[in-house]
């Protein structure tokens, strides 16, 4: 499931939406990401993230397609938040699904990897008198 949205989620409903529907999931791996108060030595106020929502669900649902077929995963879950956030919000939950730990841990690892590098939104960071948009990591 892939979910791209403004409004704050809880990660525990969240997951046992997924987890309710399969008697066989033995191991979830989360990433939970937040705003932090310091980046490159500087005081963040707060972050503005634009998508291009549809280039997005169609990107990551290939993702994480790739990631279920890779690692015999049973489900995903990703969520990506966008406008303005501030200090200690989340901004995306990566949850996989699996029966065993490791295809749990490399699929999660994988698809953050992904959204860290590729994923189509941007991330402007506003400081005390300035902001900067951030380029994505490699």
């Amino acid at each position: 499931m892939i979910k791209i949205q403004k409004k704050e989620f809880n990660i525990e409903k969240e997951i046992k939406i997924i987890k309710d529907q399969y008697s066989s999931v033995g191991a979830v791996n989360t990433f939970v990401g937040y705003v932090r108060d310091i980046n490159n030595n500087r005081d963040v106020k707060f972050l503005d993230l634009e998508v291009y929502k549809e280039m997005a669900i169609k990107e990551l649902s290939k993702i994480k397609d790739n990631a279920v077929d890779k690692w015999s995963l049973i489900d995903c879950l990703i969520i990506h938040r966008y406008g303005r956030l501030h200090i200690n919000e989340k901004i995306v939950l990566v949850a996989c699904f699996s029966e065993h730990r490791n295809d749990s841990f490399e699929g999660c690892k994988f698809i953050m990897d992904y959204l860290k590098k590729d994923a189509p939104f941007w991330k402007k960071e506003f400081y005390n008198e300035e902001s900067s948009w951030l380029q994505n990591t490699s």
